[in-house]
Formats: C-alpha cells, structure tokens, sequence
C-alpha cells in the first residue's frame, strides 16, 4: 500500500478554542526510521487537555496533531527500521522505546504546514517515529490495546516505580482519571492498604471501587485531608499521589505523610503557579518527587502488563467506559471536562 494522499484529522489551530478536524496531507515519502501506522483506536489524556488550555504557556508549533497514545497496524517502514514491520499490530506511546528516534513528520492543511512531533493519534494515519512504537500479538485485542500507550504504563509506573508501594503502604490517589484509576489498579496489585481514591465526581469513584480502591472520597461533599487522616490514621498516609497539579492539594498531600512518607506529583501545576512546603522533613526521609511517564520503558513493561491483562490479572475493558468517532472527538473532550466520563473514551478511527 502506498501512502494515502490525505487523511482526516483532529487539529489544534487556536489554543483554548475546539479542535478543528478535516482532511490533511501527508508527506509521500518515509524518512528514516519513520514508519506509517494505521490508527484504529486513540485514547485521550489529560495532556492534551492541558496543551488546548495552554497550561505550559503559548504554543509555538500550531496549527499541530495531538494524542499519545493509541493502537494501530503497520503500513510501510522508512529506512533503518528494524522492530517493526508491515502487518504488525502495535501500540503508540510517547516514552521511548527501541529503535530510531526520527524527524517529526510535516503535514500540510490548506496550504499550511501541520507540525507534529514524534507520535500523534488523533488521526486516521500517522508518521511515527519507530522509537514509539511497540509491537503486540496479532491476535491483541485493539480497542484495548492502545491503553498500554500512556493510561497503563504511566499509571502502573507511577504506583511501582515512583511510589514504589509495598504491601501494607497506605496510598492515597487524589484523582481518579485515566491515570489515576491504573494507579489505583497497581496500587492494589502491589498490596496497598488502604487505597483511598479522590475525585470530584462518583461515577469514576465507582469505578475506581471496582479496580481496587478499598476507600472513597468525593472532595465537593467532605473535607478530603480530615476524611483521609479519619481512614489512614492521625500519623497520615505513607503513600500520596497528586494527579491534579493543583497547588494547594499537593501541599497538602505533603503535610499529611508520614515522616518518611513519599509523595509523587503525575499532574503538573500551570506555568507561574507554585507549591510552598516546609522542607525540613526532606531531611528526615520524606520524599517528594516528579513523575515523567511512570518512567515507564515501552518495549519492556507493555509486553508485561499485556500478558498480566490475558491472564485476567489487568482490568481494562473495565476502563473504558465510551467510545466516539474522530469527529466527536470535541464532544469526548467536552464529557471528561464536566466529568461525564468515568473512564477512558476511545476515538474509533473511520478509515
């Protein structure tokens, strides 16, 4: 198959403003170690929630694609491509994995150049660079599979890696999105207890119970530290995870764990706000720390978590909770704004 000519895609023109989805051009030839995928699934992440809201500041590269994470099929390979070929089944994921790092694709839309970087989704094709690609067995199933993108390796290597939870730790996960409810899941395959889940809406705090959570707080209708000390205890929790990037929760995330509690930040709080903590614990054992990805390694834990999810261990059809065609893909963004979603969604890719 030669590449398509066009394709449709979901565009951020205007920071702040809807996506704009039409047909793009595609360059008609493979750099080195790029590789062609059709893409039939994509998840949405709070990432890209947070670069349409401009949380880092102005974007420099628009218009640009987005997502990060999704699962597709191999089309064609550029030259120097060596773990992956055509007919693989694969998962796109933003954390590097093998292979070569290569350009970043440039499309064309009305005349304009599309930036993208080193993987996008929210389009029927995209030019990926090999390093983020992973392959998984033919007989995988897809509308899953693309979780293992971002949702599942950074939420299990958040709990695992960062965390580093052990049996018995007392785990806190304020935010209970996509990430979070993997966080949750790790987090009670790794023995924690309890596992308090937070969150502003019930629905993903139901399904949160579902994936783990021996605990559950709604913080519009309690006061979420007295609820988390009533559960954990007077000493605090050992483990407290901040999905939110909001300043003052992680502040207080921070006030209330053990003196050699930890404390991982996976949101990240808007460019100019900052957090202010008394640092003299820091001295003493207690930890604070940013998470990038779980630090997540792709060709080595998707392989893992994928066979965790056919032994039955992993849930994530669980996880997914809608689905939408490209073309609702506002309407998707627009439902994990006002918290209508529980879990993941999927974009369906209708090439």
């Amino acid at each position: 198959m030669s590449i398509p000519k066009t394709m449709k895609a979901a565009m951020l023109v205007e920071q702040r403003k809807p996506l704009i989805i039409d047909d793009i051009e595609l360059p008609q030839t493979l750099g080195v170690g790029q590789v062609l995928v059709k893409v039939l699934f994509s998840g949405i992440c709070g990432s890209q929630l947070g670069e349409i809201d401009g949380a880092k500041g102005e974007d420099k590269y628009l218009p640009h694609l987005l997502g990060h994470e999704g699962a597709g099929t191999v089309v064609e390979i550029g030259s120097g491509v060596r773990y992956v070929k055509p007919g693989d089944n694969v998962v796109l994921h933003w954390r590097k994995g093998l292979g070569i790092e290569s350009a970043p694709p440039v499309y064309r839309w009305n005349g304009r150049q599309v930036n993208a970087g080193w993987v996008t989704t929210f389009n029927e094709y995209a030019i990926v660079a090999e390093n983020r690609l992973t392959t998984i067995p033919a007989d995988s199933d897809m509308e899953v599979a693309g979780l293992f993108g971002c949702a599942v390796t950074t939420g299990f290597g958040v709990a695992v890696n960062n965390a580093k939870i052990k049996i018995g730790d007392s785990v806190v996960v304020f935010g209970a999105g996509g990430v979070g409810l993997n966080i949750v899941q790790a987090a009670a395959l790794a023995g924690g207890h309890p596992v308090i889940a937070i969150d502003l809406y019930d629905n993903r705090l139901q399904l949160a119970k579902a994936l783990g959570a021996t605990h559950l707080i709604n913080s519009t209708k309690m006061d979420a530290r007295q609820a988390i000390l009533g559960i954990a205890g007077a000493a605090g929790v050992d483990v407290f995870i901040d999905n939110t990037g909001i300043p003052a929760i992680i502040e207080m995330g921070y006030a209330i764990t053990k003196p050699e509690g930890r404390v991982t930040l996976v949101g990240v709080p808007k460019k100019g706000q900052n957090i202010s903590i008394y640092s003299l614990p820091l001295h003493f054992g207690k930890e604070i720390k940013g998470s990038h990805g779980g630090e997540a390694i792709p060709h080595e834990d998707i392989p893992r978590y994928h066979a965790m999810y056919r032994a039955g261990r992993i849930k994530l059809k669980e996880l997914v909770t809608d689905d939408f065609s490209l073309d609702e893909i506002n309407t998707a963004i627009q439902k994990m704004r006002d918290g209508t979603l529980a879990g993941r969604c999927q974009i369906r890719m209708s090439s």
